[in-house]
């Protein structure tokens, strides 16, 4: 047989350099030395001697030395041991050659393995499957499902451990079509109660996203192992599916089967992210039981759980507990207070971290910035560029975001430099918050500039940014100019045609707005509420109510939000009959009003000049809607009374209010009176006016003078 490049340089080194000093002069004394290095963990000692030694050993003591140096990676090793193997042995057993084979794939080696393969003139379905999982398992999976396709076309059976390996293979790559022929296989072959392989199924099924033939491919397992529960826990986590993935953990108990660690830890994130707090603290005591409050693998989730149903102090609760903290739990903790708001306790216990990373700066930085503490923001982005050198996208995504809050485009100008310097400008994430700084500050022709300079990799976001820059500027011909350029690289999205419209309503411009109306309907775009709000706004504000009307009959579903949009609709064009008439539509729809609601309703009495049903309406908010009164509801009743000359009603509401008026309401209060010589609620106004501003005193006098 002819062997590998590898092994005939080696022999030729061997032949060559190589001085042997005093050998073994016998396979059992050459046996005996070697055992003796390997149990002392001396394996590249003992391959020394082997290699040097002009005798042969055992089969078997050859097989052992490939398992050891695949299991410790040796590869130079590997290579002296299939050399030595055919200088003595020019046909060696074909299992052995397997072996090697398995070596060089645990080794990274696949150039050596696929050779030593090839040149084989014998082989069997072990050295299909040695190669198989030497691709599989070292990263190739195209290769592999390549190897097994010309297993098959040889007439080689596949085994179990080959079937595992191409089902890792066509998850990898998520080959569907290919996974259920394999499947088809298993069964031909009579390997359907391999528990191994059918847990393989359910995981190349979940991760194709066919999860219902997951599941039933789960129902099939006779005695699902602690893996196979893992992985369709797993699978549905993957999908969204939170729900089922924490039903199908606690259905784990009636079965008898311990869960793993990283079980619980899937369970628990899949409990944050539907809010699932009862089951999370269900998890938690089974994890006490089970002794596992301080692994790491579960508190982490465990803290993380608690912080995402609102439950700040039981996260706090866990951490305290932990008998050791490790970095992941510190981070997760912080990260925790500076998400609710509460950077000042985020940032003690940030300071108190025995160690940090990326990360932990990033959640105290991310803190600052969702919590508009911008200064601190920035003060503490100076702190770490004189701490730490461990700067990646995320960080610079934030640093962008305060220098946009700030509207400091010095700053931003800085950040760019560094990004430019570091090497971060193909990264799209910087790329798009580098753009969305220039538009928020305002600096539109190097956004411009920029949004061209990233035309390569750009995407959606950056167009849209781009576009919301514009339309924030109220530059809704340059904005609808972008759009017309942006059909021929990307299709735009919701959020595109939201921010167009509301440009085009806060610019009045119609036209533009019926022409992206237009282009909707022409390209197929689902009309859905966001986007029939937004429709509505513009086409109130551009005084078009009869179109906004239309637009909102034709929605096949209507929540709370587009209603009162419809209802503020009406309210701009001053139409409070056809308020009152929607409001009555609205209650027979079922859908609950809520303060906005009632603020387009106040309105609508008000153009009206319906004092009593304002009244009423008023009255009823708490009482029959359970919607707490807001400082704009008292604004409209006083606008109501006031415009409508009901001074005592005015003055007995204004006095019952459970807060002190404002000053623009005790202005409005002042006018009424100087204009309906209302003496008693025009003095009380003028001097409690005269309480918040003694700099500029009133002094109350009727307007036509005859009191």
């Amino acid at each position: 047989m002819g062997v590998s490049a590898a092994s005939i340089l080696n022999r030729l080194l061997y032949s060559g350099t190589h001085k042997p000093q005093t050998q073994p002069t016998s396979a059992k004394a050459l046996t005996n030395t070697l055992f003796t290095h390997l149990k002392a963990g001396r394996l590249q000692k003992a391959i020394s001697i082997l290699f040097a030694a002009p005798i042969p050993v055992s089969y078997s003591l050859y097989a052992r030395l490939f398992q050891i140096c695949a299991s410790n990676r040796a590869i130079v090793e590997a290579r002296k041991v299939e050399s030595h193997l055919v200088t003595f042995s020019p046909t060696p057993p074909v299992f052995l050659l397997n072996r090697a084979i398995e070596a060089y794939g645990k080794c990274g080696c696949l150039v050596d393995a696929r050779e030593l393969f090839e040149e084989m003139p014998q082989r069997d379905g072990g050295s299909w499957n040695a190669m198989i999982t030497a691709y599989a398992q070292g990263g190739f999976p195209e290769k592999a499902l390549l190897m097994f396709s010309d297993m098959n076309r040889s007439g080689v059976y596949a085994s179990e451990v080959t079937f595992a390996s191409v089902l890792g293979s066509c998850g990898a790559v998520l080959a569907l079509c290919l996974s259920r022929q394999v499947h088809g296989l298993i069964v031909k072959y009579g390997f359907c109660g391999n528990v191994i392989l059918e847990s393989s199924l359910v995981d190349v099924y979940g991760k194709c996203q066919v999860i219902n033939d997951a599941q039933r491919m789960f129902n099939e397992i006779k005695n699902p192992t602690a893996v196979s529960w893992n992985v369709i826990v797993r699978r549905y986590l993957e999908m969204g599916d939170g729900k089922q993935a924490v039903f199908m953990f606690f259905q784990m108990f009636p079965a008898a089967v311990r869960p793993f660690n990283f079980t619980f830890s899937n369970a628990l994130i899949a409990c944050s992210s539907i809010c699932a707090l009862k089951e999370g603290m269900q998890i938690h005591g089974v994890a006490i039981k089970m002794g596992l409050e301080d692994d790491e693998v579960v508190s982490s989730p465990l803290i993380d759980m608690y912080i995402k149903c609102g439950k700040l102090e039981n996260a706090r609760g866990v951490f305290e507990q932990l008998g050791s903290k490790d970095l992941v739990s510190w981070t997760s903790i912080v990260s925790g207070y500076a998400t609710s708001g509460k950077t000042r306790e985020a940032r003690e216990l940030f300071d108190q971290m025995p160690e940090r990373n990326v990360i932990s700066w990033n959640a105290m930085l991310a803190g600052y910035t969702r919590s508009l503490q911008l200064e601190e923001a920035l003060d503490f982005v100076f702190l770490m560029r004189n701490t730490t050198k461990d700067i990646d996208h995320v960080t610079l995504g934030l640093i962008l975001n305060v220098c946009a809050g700030l509207s400091d485009v010095e700053v931003g100008k800085q950040v760019h430099g560094f990004i430019y310097r570091n090497g971060f400008f193909s990264n799209l994430v910087v790329g798009n918050a580098l753009l969305d700084m220039y538009g928020k500050c305002g600096n539109l022709r190097s956004a411009r500039v920029w949004f061209y300079e990233i035309s390569q990799w750009r995407d959606i976001v950056s167009w849209n940014a781009l576009l919301t820059s514009y339309a924030r500027h109220g530059m809704s011909e340059q904005a609808m100019t972008i759009f017309s350029e942006m059909p021929w690289e990307t299709r735009p999205s919701k959020f595109t045609f939201g921010t167009l419209l509301a440009a085009c309503a806060n610019t009045f411009s119609l036209e533009h707005g019926k022409q992206i109306h237009g282009f909707m309907i022409r390209n197929g775009y689902e009309m859905d509420i966001v986007i029939r709000g937004a429709l509505v706004d513009m086409y109130s504000k551009c005084r078009c109510l009869e179109y906004a009307l239309t637009v909102f009959k034709e929605a096949a579903s209507r929540d709370v939000i587009l209603w009162n949009s419809i209802i503020f609709a009406c309210c701009h064009n001053q139409r409070g009959g056809v308020i009152l008439e929607l409001f009555g539509l609205m209650e027979e729809e079922g859908i609950k009003a809520d303060h906005v609601t009632f603020q387009g309703i106040l309105h609508a009495c008000i153009y009206e000049g319906l004092v009593e049903l304002g009244t009423w309406y008023f009255n009823s908010m708490s009482n029959e809607y359970c919607v707490m009164p807001r400082l704009e509801h008292y604004e409209c009743m006083i606008e109501l009374y006031n415009r409508y000359g009901h001074i005592d009603e005015l003055e007995k509401f204004v006095k019952r209010m459970p807060f002190e008026p404002t000053v623009p309401m005790l202005t409005k209060v002042f006018d009424a009176c100087r204009i309906h010589g209302h003496l008693r609620l025009g003095e009380w106004a003028a001097e409690q006016l005269n309480k918040l501003n003694p700099s500029m005193p009133l002094i109350f006098q009727i307007m036509d003078g005859e009191r």
